[in-house]
């Protein structure tokens, strides 16, 4: 009888006994380049205020300096990407703010550009939702199931909206509302009106969610009536995933995204192995911002672990860019590590 080697026993735990032994074998890292941090301009105030459902954040006003100074202060931390949400003075059937030329967003990326150039990206979320009276991304109707959204009414605003964003100085336009098509609508207008060069990165595979509540106070948009649930995507359905992300690869889209992060890792993950030719987005919405803080306060984890083990989570599933509230304090316990 031949007898077999005696292998030893397996130590893994010999890449784990020091922090600099760890850090030599790491193979996924959070970068603050990495980040998009949201902010919200909102043209009814004077000064900046804070967001009672975001805590450590503000609205500020368009052409507020306080504005370009948190810009700045982001990009001294590595953070160079941007995501601006407007809240507008009034609100209507049209959302007529949100193409206005001088509405919050446009008028927030022309007071950024004018003091810091174009060193930062701008990226600007299209929808109605908070500039509409009903709350809906999309225009309402009457139909017979009583009230629904007209998809390809809706397209025309999404297209006035995305020409007046990137006229303001926009690089590259969020188009969020979910409707058939939005992607081709929104890369016709652009390339028409001479912007070939402002890129779309699509909130392609969104849920209707209920990790959207914070936000959703913060805009004042929730849907007057119903629900998104005719547009937003079922969490419980996965034969779509694909199909919206490839569609809005065939309609132009540079850039994908899953919202929310959290709760769909797995989508993120098959997404970054299924179209490996577009950067992929993760959204960490306002719902799992309030979790970690919320974990934090009661004493039940350290705030600073705990954001950057969501922040890995995320960037291991498949994420290339991470959209995150977190953005700025993570930034700085990175300096740290």
């Amino acid at each position: 009888m031949i007898k077999l080697p005696r292998f030893p026993v397996m130590r893994p735990r010999r890449l784990r006994v020091s922090p600099a032994i760890r850090s030599l074998v790491r193979d996924v890292y959070v970068l603050p380049s990495d980040f998009v941090l949201p902010v919200f301009v909102d043209e009814r105030i004077t000064t900046p205020k804070p967001i009672k459902s975001l805590p450590g954040h503000q609205y500020y006003p368009p052409r507020s300096s306080e504005l370009v100074t948190l810009i700045q202060e982001a990009m001294d931390l590595g953070v160079k990407a941007f995501l601006l949400f407007g809240v507008p003075n009034r609100k209507d059937m049209e959302a007529t703010r949100a193409y206005a030329r001088d509405g919050p967003v446009q008028e927030a990326i022309r007071n950024i550009r004018k003091e810091t150039g174009w060193e930062p990206v701008l990226i600007t979320d299209l929808c109605i939702c908070g500039y509409s009276s009903h709350g809906h991304c999309g225009v309402p109707v009457d139909c017979r199931r009583g009230k629904c959204i007209d998809n390809d009414r809706t397209l025309e605003l999404y297209k006035r909206i995305a020409v007046s964003q990137a006229e303001a100085g926009a690089d590259i336009i969020a188009p969020s509302g979910m409707m058939d098509g939005q992607v081709a609508a929104i890369r016709s207008a652009l390339d028409d009106n001479g912007y070939s060069d402002v890129g779309i990165m699509s909130y392609s595979v969104k849920y209707a969610s209920s990790f959207y509540g914070p936000f959703r106070d913060v805009m004042d948009s929730s849907p007057r009536w119903g629900d998104r649930s005719t547009y937003q995507m079922d969490p419980s359905y996965t034969r779509d995933i694909l199909k919206e992300a490839l569609m809005d690869v065939e309609e132009g889209a540079d850039i994908l995204m899953v919202k929310p992060a959290l709760p769909y890792l797995d989508v993120i993950y098959r997404l970054h192995t299924s179209i490996p030719t577009h950067p992929l987005a993760a959204y960490n919405v306002s719902g799992e911002y309030n979790m970690i803080r919320l974990l934090a306060e009661e004493g039940l984890g350290l705030y600073e672990d705990l954001v950057l083990e969501v922040l890995s989570s995320i960037k291991r599933a498949g994420a290339d860019v991470i959209i995150t509230y977190h953005a700025l304090e993570a930034s700085k316990y990175l300096e740290n590590r």
